[in-house]
């Protein structure tokens, strides 16, 4: 079906696309402002604040591309629609969850539901909409969902100050059944004509239990150790796995391409350093400088408001000039942000101490995202764009996922340090020193490794690594998509 992107269906179907995406991103960002204030409430340590943006991220990466090859096989709407319906379900079990280890099982279900919903969002809108209007149904899409992420920090912080850290889950439900409603009067089934073979069940299995050993070990400590041991065991069973099955989850060719490889080490590092900063960076925020939640969550948005004004021109440049510049330089800016975050302490001074902190940082990220996920797609054939993208994406989640566990070890914040605020400070400071070496080094990775494609430059625009599975035209896969709110995707 081709639905043209003027019509009344075509709006429903961004709407309940964008609808769908955003309580799964939302959902994220609002978790790490309510961290301090769930950690009060159950009078729990950090580990267990580590295991509840954890859990989430486990499910999430470790399921992500067996979930798209199911709305592959057995239809986009129909898997997007499970996915929504599982998450407002999670999301109910975490707004009412008695104690820490539930949260913990309940926020594990949401990656399962978020796992489900998150691919199917684009793919709909490539199996949907005409080929003349699918950029323009993606790039509204993309700003849509800019704009929801964007004000998820701004509307948890108000939440928990106004009411409970129980809101920011029950705000999910109302805002499923309009998707849900959505979905079933105007999204069109579809699926992949082509898709062949099994899902690769067993791959996806060994990724989330070898994520969870691995995570559970880095968490605890030297008494972790047979957990790493174990994590890293299944973990080395799914490489092989994908190397001999004949529909790989992870097609392990695409690493064949020196250009691709190192642009996801890059990935990797930045997103750790994101993902370990990030997690620490709203509990120094409230337990040191005294900010409220909502402050902290608006003390945020000039990251999002940086990255939604300048991406698609740092895109564009990219394209004109080849991705080795602004992919050695923009990690570096992110770093100098970083840096800036040991200002960060108890006078709580926010245009003196946060602000040129966060205002480096969403100058680094508009650097260097578009021209990163821009480059992971030119460096594999075009039929593998779409997979190399969600790989891409994947690779970032697991990335943060690891940073979350090892970050707060490794600058001294154990037990209850979170609660004293001089002892988390200098963790803190620690932990963004830490960041800031680690995106210098992925600077300096990226102007030797990275080259600039020969001949001409692309067509401007910029590609943002998704979650979307690969889609088909005819007898060729997708080639990928224009632009996206790259921070949005990694959360």
């Amino acid at each position: 079906m081709s639905i043209r992107y003027a019509t009344a269906q075509g709006r429903w179907v961004i709407a309940a696309t964008v609808l769908g995406s955003a309580i799964a991103s939302l959902d994220a960002t609002v978790v790490g402002i309510a961290l301090p204030a769930i950690g009060r409430d159950f009078g729990t340590g950090l580990a267990a604040l580590q295991w509840i943006v954890t859990a989430y991220t486990l499910t999430l990466a470790g399921l992500l591309l067996v979930a798209g090859a199911l709305g592959d096989h057995y239809g986009r709407r129909r898997v997007f629609l499970a996915g929504v319906v599982w998450f407002a379900l999670a999301s109910t079990l975490c707004a009412f969850a008695p104690t820490p280890g539930t949260l913990v099982a309940a926020r594990a279900l949401q990656g399962v539901g978020a796992a489900l919903l998150t691919p199917g969002s684009l793919a709909i809108l490539e199996a949907s909409f005409h080929p003349d209007d699918r950029s323009r149904a993606i790039g509204a899409w993309s700003g849509l969902s800019g704009v929801a992420s964007a004000a998820g920090p701004f509307v948890g912080g108000w939440l928990v100050q106004a009411a409970s850290w129980r809101l920011i889950f029950l705000i999910n439900l109302p805002v499923a059944a309009v998707v849900i409603v959505l979905a079933v009067r105007h999204v069109p089934e579809s699926r992949d004509p082509d898709a062949a073979g099994r899902i690769d069940i067993a791959g996806g299995a060994l990724a989330t239990l070898g994520l969870v050993g691995l995570t559970y070990g880095l968490i605890t400590g030297a008494a972790g150790i047979p957990a790493i041991i174990a994590g890293t065991v299944l973990l080395a069973g799914f490489v092989l796995l994908e190397g001999r099955i004949r529909h790989p989850m992870l097609p392990l060719g695409l690493f064949r391409s020196r250009q691709f490889s190192v642009t996801n080490i890059v990935t990797f590092v930045v997103y750790g350093a994101l993902g370990g900063a990030l997690f620490l960076l709203p509990i120094q925020l409230q337990q040191v400088s005294g900010y409220t939640a909502f402050e902290a969550g608006v003390s945020l948005l000039p990251v999002t408001a940086i990255m939604l004004a300048l991406s698609a021109r740092s895109g564009a440049l990219a394209a004109r000039i080849g991705p080795r510049l602004q992919m050695s330089l923009g990690p570096i800016v992110i770093g100098t942000g970083f840096g800036l975050f040991v200002r960060i302490g108890p006078s709580g001074d926010y245009l003196t101490e946060s602000l040129p902190a966060v205002t480096a940082l969403g100058l680094g990220l508009a650097i260097t995202v578009a021209p990163l996920t821009a480059t992971v797609l030119a460096a594999v054939p075009a039929e593998h764009a779409g997979m190399a993208s969600a790989v891409n994406n994947d690779v970032a989640r697991a990335a943060s996922l690891v940073a979350v566990a090892v970050f707060p070890a490794l600058a001294g914040i154990t037990g209850d340090a979170y609660m004293h605020p001089a002892a988390f400070s200098t963790g803190f400071h620690t932990a963004a020193l830490l960041a800031a070496g680690l995106c210098v080094f992925a600077g300096i990775l990226a102007a030797a490794a990275v080259r600039n494609p020969p001949g001409p430059a692309q067509a401007p625009g910029f590609h943002c690594a998704v979650d979307a599975p690969p889609l088909r035209e005819g007898r060729g896969r997708w080639r990928g998509h224009p632009s996206g709110a790259g921070l949005r995707d990694r959360s």
